[in-house]
């Protein structure tokens, strides 16, 4: 049964006949029209249907039916009445002590307006996937007695839209034996799957309030940092998903020169409205629904409601569709974007509760990362701050706080990113991960964590110990070059997780290139080797390396170059390795001039460096950095110098952004 709250003045659609009486009547079936008024309602008529021991539905987030939520509150008389629904915006009176004998709140989603009462133990918490919440209406687990649901002014057909929220809120309707409905003159008809038609509804109270209203501010300066690693990940044509807060909104702000992306996530917010009118979200590559932004809800301001008004852009669907991984995974180059509470060194993601405190809800991150990960090209992403509680608590841990939930498992984590970088999981050994984790933790929390590591046989013993004072990585290096047959490369300054890079690097190497390098041969490159060539602190030393791509998932790395300072001398000595299949493409030149303005803007005077005679590829690398050479024959190599401020730098060689 079901019941809708409407404004009088829209009871028949969106006609503009001004006759007396019931408008438009002449144009409407009778077989719906004329049963119409029988089922108008007071809200407190409609709540008094309400009996004990029943189980109520309240509509969703920020179609919440308020009257009607505030009516049955009002009900005394009422015990042992179970009250569901996930998130909403809205009030939640019935969640108070003084109501402990009234009713009892089921929460599959942890909002604000119910969270203290979940903490104190006067409501319930039902941990489940937003996919699977619908089953359990319609397969009866969950009985559902009476739906509070709010709808749109029914169109000339009989059919009312959910409006803002479709989510769970229609298998609730066409599950419940009752449905009592506010329809509200200020509720968007929004388009897709998300309609009811009047015969369905038991009973309609109308109301004019306005919907309620969840406005985002501008997105700080650590969001946008976190963003900016994000969008790293996306590529033209993707399809995204994105939820609402700082981080999902600095994503939003960052794609303004993206072209084509798609929509199709559980819900949205104002971010969005932007790109669609610059023409950065068309949907024109979706691979399912092509063209349309597909959705189950949303929650923002005035502005997006009217913008989803009618509007043939967006479609709206029940989450056991929008959020099935099955259907997630159809959408080709699927990013997903969620957030997380703290992640543990092997990966282990907790996102619904502060240690024993249930806080959120499951929701829909494991859906989506699950579909994700299936999307061919696609990317589950969690993103979060490195600290909490003004940087004095970091948010990588080496465990979850006793009581904490995982809510997605170490097994379906792929991209953890932080507004210090990104890790990448999937398929990765725990000593990987571990270290790849730490890097992306608030530098003054890397030294704990790696102590932590180190003693529960996480990573090698003799791992290199990160000092208290941790170098702090530099970005502005990062920047994409074209080599001399097109192709681009992405160089940045080395990490220390690139060990299994650096690894691979090597055992591609010909003995040649190995015997130039390292001035003879090596066979073998083991971790303790490995490490001291990763000690590196970014200030007296240096070291670039150039990769084939920036997705961790694609990269190989092609070519390294080092710079280490003599503090004595102030000179640094400088070496190089491309790999064999690289060499002749310009890397070296590029490396060299890259290197010499990192070593000029830290103040070192000259590089040194010693070259075999016969690596000819090398010696012209260093004749064209645009500074005089000084070089000796020593014992069959050149001993070369390259004082800077004897020469004029030449113009540095082109590169381009991605």
């Amino acid at each position: 049964m079901i019941i809708i709250e409407y404004s009088e003045i829209a009871l028949f659609g969106r006609s503009q006949d001004n006759n007396e009486g019931h408008p438009m009547i002449e144009h409407q079936s009778p077989s719906w029209q004329s049963k119409y008024p029988d089922k108008v309602a007071t809200a407190q008529y409609a709540v008094g249907h309400v009996k004990h021991g029943q189980r109520i539905f309240v509509g969703s987030g920020a179609g919440e039916p308020q009257s009607l939520v505030e009516a049955l509150s009002s009900r005394e008389d009422l015990s042992d009445t179970e009250i569901m629904h996930i998130l909403t915006l809205g009030v939640a009176t019935y969640a108070e002590p003084r109501f402990g004998d009234s009713f009892r709140h089921n929460a599959y989603f942890i909002g604000q307006n119910v969270r203290k009462a979940v903490a104190e133990g006067r409501a319930d918490y039902t941990p489940i996937f937003l996919s699977e919440i619908s089953e359990l209406f319609r397969s009866g687990r969950a009985i559902i007695d009476v739906a509070l649901i709010q709808v749109s002014s029914p169109d000339e057909h009989g059919y009312c839209s959910y409006g803002v929220s479709c989510d769970v809120v229609k298998a609730a309707a066409e599950s419940a034996r009752m449905v009592v409905a506010e329809v509200n003159s200020h509720t968007p008809r929004v388009l897709g799957d998300n309609f009811i038609h009047v015969r369905d509804i038991d009973m309609l109270v109308p109301c004019d309030h306005p919907i309620l209203e969840a406005v985002q501010g501008e997105p700080d300066d650590l969001s946008r940092r976190i963003a900016r690693h994000i969008t790293h990940l996306i590529e033209d044509g993707a399809t995204l998903q994105l939820g609402i807060g700082t981080i999902p909104d600095a994503v939003l702000h960052s794609l303004t020169e993206f072209e084509n992306l798609g929509i199709h996530t559980e819900m949205f917010s104002d971010g969005i409205i932007p790109l669609v009118e610059k023409g950065v979200i068309t949907n024109s590559e979706k691979t399912l629904h092509r063209g349309k932004i597909i959705a189950s809800f949303v929650m923002g301001s005035r502005k997006l409601y009217d913008f989803i008004d009618n509007n043939p852009l967006v479609e709206f669907h029940p989450t056991e569709y929008v959020n099935d991984p099955f259907i997630i995974a159809q959408n080709e180059k699927m990013i997903s974007i969620n957030s997380a509470i703290e992640v543990d060194i092997t990966g282990q993601v907790c996102a619904d509760s502060l240690g024993k405190m249930f806080y959120s809800g499951i929701g829909g991150q494991v859906d989506f990362t699950r579909g994700a990960a299936r999307s061919k090209g696609g990317k589950p992403v969690i993103a979060l701050p490195s600290t909490a509680a003004n940087g004095t608590i970091s948010r990588i841990v080496p465990s979850l706080k006793p009581g904490a939930g995982v809510v997605t498992s170490r097994g379906d984590v792929h991209y953890v990113v932080t507004e210090h970088g990104t890790a990448y999981l999937h398929g990765k050994t725990i000593r990987e991960r571990a270290m790849a984790l730490i890097q992306i933790a608030d530098p003054k929390f890397r030294p704990w964590l790696l102590a932590e590591a180190k003693t529960r046989h996480m990573v090698y013993p003799d791992q290199i110990e990160l000092p208290i004072k941790t170098p702090i990585y530099p970005e502005a290096l990062e920047q994409w070059i074209e080599l001399k047959d097109g192709d681009l490369a992405f160089m940045r300054p080395l990490r220390l997780t690139d060990e299994s890079l650096l690894h691979d690097m090597f055992y591609r190497l010909s003995e040649k290139s190995v015997h130039d390098r390292f001035f003879r041969m090596i066979k073998a490159m083991p971790h303790d080797k490995l490490q001291t060539l990763l000690r590196v602190d970014y200030e007296a030393d240096m070291a670039l390396v150039v990769l084939t791509d920036d997705i961790a998932e694609k990269e190989e790395m092609v070519a390294i170059a080092h710079y280490f300072n003599d503090q004595p001398t102030n000179f640094a000595d400088a070496a190089f390795l491309v790999r064999d299949d690289y060499q002749g493409k310009g890397i070296g030149t590029l490396l060299i001039s890259a290197l010499v303005d990192v070593a000029r803007s830290h103040g070192i005077a000259g590089f040194t460096a010693d070259v075999l005679t016969d690596n000819h590829g090398m010696l012209r690398v260093f004749h064209k950095c645009g500074y005089p050479i000084e070089s000796e024959l020593q014992n069959g190599s050149y001993r070369l110098t390259i004082p800077f401020a004897k020469g004029k730098r030449r113009k540095r060689t082109d590169t381009r952004n991605k």
